[in-house]
């Protein structure tokens, strides 16, 4: 598969420096601002970044922490979540949906995955209230930029009269198909500032969005200790506090979400248009309908935008290892999400969850391979990611055949 040509581009699954790159003189003097004024926890910077993230997020508060897995925790734990309840999260996504769950001593309810979007079923969804009891609250995740299905989430949620939490980790930015953005139907949303986020810190960061008041006044006291006032607890809360420091950078980057999340649309639609020029289909039809061995993400329906926070592709699971390692050998980097579902990972043995009982989340965990999709790709490093995972597909399939 390798060539000298081939090989003399070479593809990383991410580049921050290419990013940083474009904003370096942004970036620096508030960085140099916040180290002058000696102001790194809490003050004006977070208050600015709360309210301009409110205000992008569609919500009416915004409330910073340390992560994304503390924003879930905290959501959860505001909504009286705690030991004992039961609460209804994906199996096919990153663990600290689950993890956190379980940090408050509830137990994770599993679901399988949507076949076509990798997002949660919402039939899964609803046969989990008939098999399980105690269930407190729905967590679902808008999986790789793309919202799932929250009307039907949410019609089920009001039905068995349950709050919704939309971890948005990976969706800064991403609407639904009524047109709203994510994190602002449910009860609370949850945002995560990992830097290989659409929209990432220099470090890591999270923020939680609401339009209830009361929810958002008790988390903003359960971030710092339950303490209001100062000294003073009521309640048992924890330290997750968003640093000054990663609030100034965020802000320069939010000027810029909207262009960056233009430029992974077009670099999608470029591996779309190549992909099905080649005999490919999407996601909607499963790998055994022919074609191209190869399944490209379904976009996203009228009136929804998806953001591409990653951009994953499906291949046959017996040839999935050798084209990665195809890439590899043509220096171009790609990613397994994920490649153990939830429900069967070691540590939720004692949740008695076996082979087979999510079909669809087991499939993609052997069939998916995450591209290069961040918005500074240039055509040359797109048509080789293209060319090569098109060539590669070809030679191992008729190698198998």
């Amino acid at each position: 598969m390798t060539t000298a040509t081939a090989v003399a581009v070479h593809v990383p699954l991410l580049d921050l420096k290419a990013q940083y790159a474009t904003i370096r003189a942004e970036i620096e003097p508030v960085v140099k601002e916040v180290i002058e004024s000696q102001y790194f926890i809490g003050g004006p910077k977070i208050a600015e970044l709360e309210v301009e993230t409110a205000k992008y997020c569609q919500t009416k508060h915004a409330i910073g922490c340390a992560n994304g897995s503390d924003a879930i925790v905290l959501a959860l734990q505001a909504l009286g979540i705690k030991a004992g309840d039961a609460v209804v999260c994906p199996t096919f996504t990153f663990f600290a949906t689950a993890g956190s769950v379980h940090r408050l001593g509830a137990t994770p309810v599993f679901v399988d995955c949507d076949p076509a979007t990798l997002n949660i079923c919402p039939e899964s969804t609803r046969a989990a209230f008939r098999c399980h009891k105690n269930i407190k609250a729905i967590v679902p995740v808008h999986l790789f930029g793309q919202a799932c299905d929250l009307d039907a989430i949410l019609a089920i949620a009001q039905e068995q009269g349950v709050p919704v939490v939309e971890d948005a980790a990976q969706a800064i930015g991403t609407e639904d198909a009524q047109g709203k953005r994510v994190g602002s139907r449910g009860a609370i949303g949850t945002l995560s500032y990992f830097p290989s986020k659409n929209l990432g810190g220099f470090g890591d960061g999270g923020m939680i969005t609401t339009n209830d008041d009361a929810l958002a006044t008790r988390m903003m006291r359960l971030r710092n200790h339950g303490m209001e006032p100062k000294y003073y607890h009521d309640e048992i809360g924890m330290n997750s506090r968003l640093d000054a420091l990663q609030a100034a950078v965020l802000l320069v980057k939010m000027r810029h979400i909207d262009a960056w999340s233009a430029g992974r649309q077009r670099n999608a639609a470029y591996y779309d248009s190549q992909f099905a020029n080649a005999g490919a289909l999407d996601s909607g039809s499963p790998l055994s309908t022919g074609g191209l061995a190869l399944r490209f993400p379904k976009a996203a329906p009228r009136g929804a935008r998806h953001i591409y926070n990653q951009y994953t592709i499906r291949v046959p699971a017996e040839i999935r290892d050798a084209v990665r390692q195809d890439l590899a050998d043509r220096k171009i980097g790609t990613e397994i999400y994920y490649p153990v579902p939830l429900h069967l990972q070691k540590c939720f043995a004692d949740l008695n969850y076996a082979k087979g009982m999510f079909p669809h989340a087991e499939r993609a965990a052997l069939e998916a391979i995450a591209l290069p999709i961040y918005p500074d790709l240039v055509p040359a490093q797109l048509a080789h990611v293209a060319t090569s995972v098109i060539e590669s597909i070809r030679t191992r399939t008729a190698s198998a055949s």
